[in-house]
Parts: structure tokens; C-alpha cells; sequence
């Protein structure tokens, strides 16, 4: 079999496992801060008696902050590296989820919410390029292995809003800032060993041969399109899901969370195997495959039994996970020596993407029932045939 680095051209380099392991651990705490912050609404609306509208703008001001910042910071560092300032955006999550914990008012909630968002618009861009750094040529395992504990923080989450902060009260939240220091310190270690790399010096990344300004551009656009397709699909399965199983099945509540967990679990098997698959075989394969691959199985979902829509939904996060990683590395690989920017974009624009869906799917929901929103999204798979417009290149 082919070296994992070998489709590219470039030789193998050592890989740093134990940094790809300590930032996929802060990219779990980071995630595990953001979906904790949605999990608590039902108690801090409770609390502070809270309308849907002050909700809707607590999650409008994290949103805006987490994502809508990251392409910028994405790219002031790709000018600038500066990977310590990954401790200084743990540190703003310690105070936003402490903010949290000790509210009185309102506007309190607000600002922890938007800290919060702050710290994870210079978490991803800047250890997306540390990954990248570490993985000695193998980007979509390192880039897997990086997303594998955003993944799992995102799970992790609501079961620790339900099992600890919902029985103790909002004040344990302050709990959870240990984690985020803990977090901190790691990452200025990782900050230290990536500036000494930095200063090391290396070759600067080459341009890939023979493709245009305009050409590039149009294979980051035709990226987006397949990336927002991918985050309909999971938003109609992540934010409703559940009820679509009550409806149909007429499951309890844990049953349906059940259920869900499956599609959790297969994505994140999907999310390591995707990087793995891209080393070997390049990330554009990976892409083909990704998208267009679970049209039958989404297709099936609407139509069948209990036990088959459970094996469809592991099927369909499996290969639909794979996509991310490979379409990250794709981009990096299309725009060298940005791979901030490509990050912030990417990551930025899957999280406000995944928000976006969720509401407007929300919205054809009431309209028209569950049901119908299931069999409309069986059919954006197709998008993956857009695929063909991205450039075959040896490297890529």
C-alpha cells in the first residue's frame, strides 16, 4: 500500500501524536463548553424567566462571536502566527463559563455566552494549523483525530448539563471552568512546541500546479456548497430526530435519545475513518463518496421499520462524517500558507450553517410535519455530484 503522504508528493515526516492527542483533548472541553451553553437554556429560562426572544438572542450573540470571527482570526494569524493565544481563548471560556455559574442579570448571561463564542473563534483556527503542523504529512488523520474531540465534547455536553448541573443547580456550572483551565494550561504547552517549530523554520507550503485564482476560488465555493448540504442533513437529524421517532415509532423520549446516540456514535467512527481513507486514497475520493454515497440509505430512511431506520442512521453518519475532514484538507491543500483562514471559514461556517438549518427546518417542520422534512432531505445528497467541478490533481 501506498505511504500515507505519498498521493501528495512530499515525503514523510515524524508525526507528534501526543500533541494530536492533547489538542484533540481541548477541542473536546472547547465543544463540551459550547454544547453545555444550549443544554441549560430550559433552566436558565426557568430562572430568570426568560422569554424565547432572549434565548434566541443569547444564541444569535454566541453564533456571531463563534462563528462569524473565526475566518477573521483565521486569517490575522496566518500572517501572524500566534499559537499561545490558544490558552488566552481557553482563558475567555474559563470567565464566560464562570459568568454563567454567578449571574444575577441578564446581560450577565449574554456576555458569558459571547466569551464563550470568543474562545472558540481562536480555538479552531489556530489548533487546525497546530494539527496540521503535528501531522507529519498525514492531514486528514491528524485533522480526524482533531475533530474526533470536538465531536465527542459536543455529545458530552448535554449529558453533563443533565446529570450534573440539572440536579445541582446552575452554580455547579463554575465546576466545569476547572476543565477549561485544565484546558489552558495544555494548550500553552502546545503553544510553546508550535512556536518552537515555527521559529524552526521550514519550507514554505508550494502552490498546486496549473490552477488559477479563479480556479481556486470556484473549488472553495463548490467546498462550501457540499459542506452546507452535509450540515442540513445533520441538522435534521440532530435537532429532530427524536421527534421524528416519537411520531413514526410512537418511541419514549429515551428511546428516541437512544437513537440518536447511534447517529452520534457512527459519526464519530466516520470522523477518524474519513482522515484515515483520505491519507490512503486522497481526500477528493473521500469527498465522492461522503456525499453521494448515503443517497440510497437516505433515501430508504423515511420508508422503513423501527430496526432498519436504527442501522440506516449508524450508516448514514458514518460515511456522511467522513466528509469534514476530507473537505478541510482539500481546501488547505488548494490555498497553502492559509490554513487559518481556511479553518476559521470552514469550521465558522458549519457551525452557523448547522444553526441557520436547524431553524429554517424548524419552520417547513410546523408547516407540513416532521415526516415531510426527512423525505425533502433525503434528496440533498445529489449535491454531492457538484464534486465533479472540484480539480483532480495528483497532489490532491
Amino acid at each position: 500500500m501506498a505511504d500515507a503522504t505519498s498521493y501528495r508528493g512530499v515525503a514523510p515526516a515524524t508525526t507528534a501524536w501526543a500533541v494530536l492527542v492533547a489538542i484533540s483533548l481541548c477541542h473536546m472541553i472547547n465543544d463540551i463548553m459550547q454544547s453545555m451553553l444550549a443544554a441549560i437554556y430550559p433552566l436558565l429560562r426557568q430562572e430568570f424567566a426568560l422569554s424565547y426572544w432572549q434565548i434566541g438572542l443569547m444564541t444569535f450573540a454566541f453564533q456571531v462571536t463563534a462563528s462569524l470571527l473565526q475566518p477573521v482570526v483565521g486569517a490575522v494569524t496566518d500572517k501572524n502566527p500566534m499559537p499561545r493565544s490558544l490558552a488566552v481563548g481557553m482563558g475567555a471560556t474559563v470567565v464566560g463559563v464562570l459568568m454563567l455559574a454567578l449571574a444575577h442579570e441578564y446581560w450577565v448571561l449574554l456576555a458569558g455566552a459571547m466569551l464563550i463564542g470568543v474562545g472558540s473563534s481562536i480555538f479552531h483556527p489556530e489548533s487546525s494549523r497546530v494539527a496540521r503542523v503535528a501531522s507529519g504529512g498525514r492531514f486528514g488523520t491528524a485533522q480526524s483525530l482533531f475533530q474526533l474531540g470536538g465531536n465527542f465534547g459536543t455529545a458530552l455536553g448535554p449529558l453533563l448539563a443533565a446529570f450534573v448541573v440539572v440536579p445541582l443547580g446552575r452554580p455547579s456550572i463554575a465546576l466545569f471552568s476547572a476543565m477549561a483551565m485544565l484546558g489552558s494550561a495544555i494548550l500553552w504547552r502546545i503553544g510553546t512546541w508550535a512556536e518552537g517549530r515555527r521559529k524552526a523554520g521550514g519550507a514554505k507550503p508550494a502552490a498546486l500546479p496549473g490552477l488559477t485564482r479563479r480556479r481556486v476560488m470556484a473549488a472553495i465555493l463548490v467546498l462550501a456548497l457540499l459542506t452546507f448540504t452535509k450540515n442540513i442533513y445533520t441538522a435534521s437529524i440532530s435537532s429532530y430526530y427524536t421527534f421524528f421517532l416519537i411520531e413514526k415509532f410512537q418511541l419514549g423520549t429515551q428511546q428516541a435519545q437512544l437513537m440518536l446516540f447511534l447517529f452520534l456514535a457512527g459519526m464519530a467512527g466516520g470522523v477518524m475513518l474519513g482522515g484515515l481513507v483520505g491519507d490512503r486514497i486522497g481526500p477528493l475520493k473521500v469527498i465522492w463518496f461522503s456525499i453521494l454515497g448515503i443517497l440510497p440509505f437516505t433515501l430508504a430512511l423515511p420508508h422503513v421499520g423501527l430496526v432498519a431506520t436504527g442501522v440506516l442512521t449508524v450508516i448514514i453518519g458514518l460515511i456522511l462524517a467522513s466528509a469534514f475532514p476530507a473537505i478541510v484538507v482539500f481546501a488547505q491543500e488548494l490555498v497553502p500558507g492559509r490554513t487559518g483562514l481556511i479553518a476559521g471559514i470552514f469550521f465558522g461556517f458549519a457551525f452557523g450553517m448547522g444553526g441557520i438549518a436547524a431553524a429554517v427546518l424548524g419552520v417547513v417542520a410546523d408547516a407540513k410535519g416532521i415526516e415531510f422534512v426527512y423525505k425533502i432531505c433525503s434528496f440533498l445528497p445529489l449535491m454531492g455530484l457538484l464534486t465533479v467541478f472540484l480539480p483532480r490533481m495528483e497532489r490532491l
